[in-house]
């Protein structure tokens, strides 16, 4: 989580060849860039490394708590057409918000996205925990519509956190620290219910307790937000900055939105990547761990997923910054590996959706498994790989976005695309869950083949548009930035001069 002084001093410039500096690069005065020790690692409060980790922790508190809470599937109820309802709403309003929450973000800033994101989250549990008492389902969709809005700000900004902070060669590893500890969060939001529920070996919603845990852990996430630093005061351990707009306005903020597609527009290759990205949670929340699983199960199965998700993270972010081979070369190697993992795992999961139906479960005769349950060890692993599928499929779906440019501006941009056509797609797959009751069978067909289809479609951008770097003139397009603002004192006359 700290940047190593001794982190190659490099600015890539150009195409081929970056300036490299090496001499001590002088921080700003003031206590945001006093060195503060971890061991042999140092960093400093305004540095890439310690802001990415305050905004993980933000994400532990609040995303990270709402993970663990809808891994119970039905938010903890047993009956999920509530959650599906406020689920559809929350990610009807994230889809659109999504899209333009990049402009947005780069307006207010990001320590006021990430906190109103915050707060999106504790109404949003507050409402579920009201509804244990009483009929509030105006409320419910109210709250689940605001987090679409709230969530769709707090995860452009961070998207673009993670995308733009980091130098070009550790992009995979902050993935890696940011994942891990925000799925930490999720692990430990999963042992709350798993602890409280420890005897219950039959299905019942999670108790008051659960909801009230969850609501104090995101309301001080909403508050540690407050206390990250923007963008605009972050400065690497080479001395470069993140390259933003200067006083952006929100003509010039929509018309960056459209550049974004506009100059690059083979990136509507990977849109149905960000489609899938979502789709299959309804499907393993409702359709497999609330569906078959009892309530202490449910909570174990859940912890396992999101456990997954963190060695998922420490394996592939090292993995993609590999210095020995060729970023472009990499982005093909994970190509091939997604399409392994797509037809590995869901193929295990097309042998063992065929066991069950709907109709099989809601059946007054049907006993829910329990973790004592002769056999249970082929599903528990099953989900534990999905847990694990997930965590390579959006990581590297961020890793490419990253190496499509180094702009805070256009990152925040393509971070927005990604969040809105990501939440358009579980907002659609919660609705055909909920309001049509779709067959487990259709549903789990349905991720299987759009998870296949957008690897497909993504394949041209990945093998001819991924660049081992990317030049700092073509990431100052389109903004106010020059070369002098965002490199240190003498690599920006060396990037003049190149």
């Amino acid at each position: 989580m700290a940047d190593a002084e001794t982190e190659p001093k490099s600015a890539v410039v150009g195409m081929d060849q970056p300036v490299t500096y090496t001499e001590d690069v002088p921080r700003p005065a003031g206590w945001m860039y006093k060195s503060l020790g971890f061991g042999k690692f140092t960093s400093w409060y305004a540095s890439p490394s310690f802001q990415l980790g305050m905004i993980a922790f933000v994400c532990f508190m609040c995303p990270g708590m709402f993970n663990a809470l809808s891994g119970l599937g039905g938010g903890g109820k047993i009956n999920t057409h509530l959650a599906d309802n406020m689920n559809t709403a929350l990610y009807s309003t994230f889809a659109v918000v999504g899209f333009f929450a990049g402009t947005v973000v780069n307006r207010i800033g990001i320590r006021f996205a990430l906190s109103l994101g915050g707060i999106g989250y504790c109404i949003y549990t507050i409402s579920l925990l009201v509804s244990e008492h009483a009929s509030v389902s105006g409320f419910n969709i109210f709250a689940g519509a605001l987090l679409g809005v709230c969530a769709g700000l707090l995860w452009s900004a961070q998207g673009a956190i993670m995308m733009s902070y980091p130098p070009e060669g550790r992009k995979g590893r902050y993935f890696a620290w940011f994942w891990s500890i925000f799925n930490i969060g999720a692990c430990i939001g999963a042992l709350i219910p798993l602890g409280q529920n420890i005897h219950v070996t039959d299905k019942k919603n999670v108790n008051d307790g659960t909801y009230i845990a969850f609501i104090v852990l995101m309301a001080f996430g909403a508050v540690l937000a407050l206390f990250i630093c923007d963008a605009d005061k972050v400065v690497r351990s080479d001395g470069s900055r993140v390259i933003l707009m200067k006083s952006p306005t929100w003509k010039t903020e929509f018309i960056g939105l459209w550049e974004t597609i506009s100059n690059q527009p083979y990136i509507i290759l990977l849109f149905p990547m960000f489609w899938s990205s979502n789709w299959f949670y309804t499907y393993q929340q409702n359709g497999i761990n609330s569906a078959y699983f009892d309530t202490r199960t449910k909570a174990l199965n859940n912890f396992l997923y999101w456990f997954a998700q963190i060695v998922a993270a420490s394996i592939m972010g090292p993995l993609l910054d590999i210095e020995s081979v060729r970023r472009s070369v990499r982005a093909r190697i994970a190509l091939g590996v997604l399409f392994v993992l797509t037809m590995a795992i869901w193929g295990g999961g097309y042998a063992w959706q065929k066991g069950y139906t709907r109709a099989t479960v809601n059946d007054t005769n049907f006993v829910a498994w329990d973790w004592n349950t002769s056999g249970f060890l082929g599903p528990m692993f099953l989900y534990f790989f999905y847990g694990f599928y997930d965590a390579v499929w959006q990581g590297t779906v961020y890793w490419l976005m990253g190496a499509l440019g180094n702009s805070g501006r256009k990152l925040a941009n393509l971070a927005g695309f990604y969040k809105g056509l990501q939440s358009a797609g579980a907002a659609v797959m919660w609705s055909l869950d909920g309001q049509h009751e779709l067959a487990y069978m259709s549903e789990f067909a349905s991720n299987w083949g759009l998870l296949c289809g957008s690897l497909l479609c993504a394949a041209p951008v990945i093998i001819f548009k991924i660049k081992d770097s990317i030049p700092i003139e073509e990431d100052l397009q389109g903004t106010d930035e020059t070369i002098e603002d965002v490199l240190p004192p003498g690599a920006a006359d060396k990037a003049l001069q190149n």
